[in-house]
């Protein structure tokens, strides 16, 4: 089949390589020309395991093309998929202006049948809108052509997202016409063929199911995180609450991980973008609410803990910080706990050396010369006065202790995501502060 996948970011590439991995005849356009021209070079613009591989490979075979002629994608591909980026508008809604952008584009190039796929994460009613754009730039044009419009929400965890494509645990299709339903179960075949993974619903209730996943995610997490700060204060610990609640089989245990709070793309802007939808809607989703307010508050957690121990004021202290990233096996720091607590380690006079696996030229990006940069999580121990654990990282989950008590100016950690036995390190004489472990 063939297939324009439009927006060559981080849903819109991985979405591309993984249907041209089965062969599909794929044709990515991005306006951006110096991202076009490092993929035609076989560049990877963004860090996800696995995805470089893909893209060169199918690349090499001709299934895989990069483009920024909006002509040629159009007239390219049956199915159009719109991934393009959906940002926080200032009330927190989510900004339709590239999506519509799109769907205007392939109005004014088309010829024949086409089939728009909203695959971006957009607010219930925007299928809606992009039908209404796309017939009224045919209406300009005086001619009157056949399309469908769907919905088709993505569920790809960062640093897991070709996994996720290639075996996914739902397809979700919203659609109002067989025709399109077809087209769709045809494109999604191959990744199914155990057993079939598809969910067709009408378009709204697919716009609303992917905003629906991420904030009852969000909540689980902001829940967890409440948890722990109550624990430390009775004397609990949060990690034998979390294996008790989560055996149970209605609960299980994902996304039962206290910590320094949630981050990314998804998370923060969806439920931000949700309780903006209710307020159209004269309605006040107080839950989401309480967990965007809780999240705010939690990525201060491991500040006051230091704070706590050392004073308001760090003049003249030096952190080491075990991580950048808002989740390991990703570069992406958008909304990540670390730049709250790096800004506000600076503005009360420390200065920071922080180590990230994959995300030190996003840091250096983001945050300049603001902190200094070690080549390896050891490097940026030399002359701290405690260690941060941000990221939870497999490279930092089983560390020499001996050597950080050795080179740390006091033997002092304040773990934000409860990577170590509190037991254990306190064997090597070093202090650790964690997110509601007792």
């Amino acid at each position: 089949m063939k297939i324009t996948v439009i927006g060559s970011g981080y849903v819109g590439l991985v979405t591309g390589a993984c249907l041209s991995e089965h062969g599909n005849d794929v044709l990515c356009l991005d306006v951006d020309s110096r991202k076009i021209e490092m993929l035609q070079r076989g560049e990877i613009p963004i860090h996800e395991p696995g995805l470089e591989e893909i893209v060169r490979r199918n690349a090499a075979a001709g299934r895989l093309r990069f483009t920024t002629d909006l002509a040629a994608s159009v007239a390219h591909g049956t199915v159009q998929f719109i991934a393009v980026g959906t940002p926080p508008d200032e009330d927190g809604s989510a900004d339709l202006q590239y999506v519509l952008a799109a769907a205007r584009n392939i109005a004014r190039h088309m010829t024949d049948y086409k089939v728009v796929v909203d695959k971006s994460t957009v607010p219930v009613g925007t299928a809606d809108k992009v039908k209404a754009a796309i017939a009224e730039e045919l209406a300009a044009r005086g001619i009157a052509l056949p399309y469908s419009v769907v919905s088709n929400p993505e569920f790809l965890k960062e640093g897991a997202a070709v996994e996720d494509f290639m075996k996914p645990d739902r397809i979700v299709i919203g659609a109002d016409d067989e025709r399109a339903v077809h087209v769709m179960r045809s494109i999604y075949l191959p990744f199914q063929r155990n057993h079939d993974r598809t969910l067709v619903m009408d378009v709204r209730s697919a716009e609303l199911t992917k905003y629906a996943a991420n904030a009852m995610l969000a909540t689980r997490i902001s829940f967890m995180n409440e948890l722990a700060n109550l624990a430390e204060v009775l004397g609990a610990d949060i990690e034998l609450v979390r294996r008790g609640i989560g055996s149970d089989p209605r609960i299980g245990y994902s996304f039962l991980y206290p910590g320094v709070g949630y981050g990314g793309s998804c998370f923060p802007k969806d439920v931000k973008a949700l309780c903006r939808t209710a307020q159209e809607h004269d309605m006040d989703l107080r839950v989401l609410q309480a967990v965007e307010a809780a999240n705010d508050v939690q990525k201060m957690r491991l500040v006051h803990k230091v704070t706590a121990r050392l004073g308001e004021n760090l003049a003249g202290r030096r952190f080491a910080l075990w991580g950048l990233a808002f989740k390991p096996r990703t570069d992406d720091m958008r909304e990540a706990p670390s730049l709250v607590i790096v800004n506000e380690l600076l503005s009360r006079g420390a200065t920071v050396c922080a180590f990230d696996p994959v995300a030190m030229h996003e840091a250096r990006r983001i945050l300049g010369d603001r902190i200094d940069y070690a080549d390896s999580p050891l490097a940026a121990l030399a002359g701290a006065d405690a260690l941060l654990v941000v990221t939870e990282w497999k490279e930092f989950q089983c560390p020499d202790f001996e050597r950080i008590k050795a080179l740390l100016k006091q033997p002092l950690i304040f773990d934000g995501r409860n990577l170590f036995d509190p037991l254990a390190v306190k064997e090597y004489g070093i202090e650790y502060e964690a997110i509601g472990r007792r």
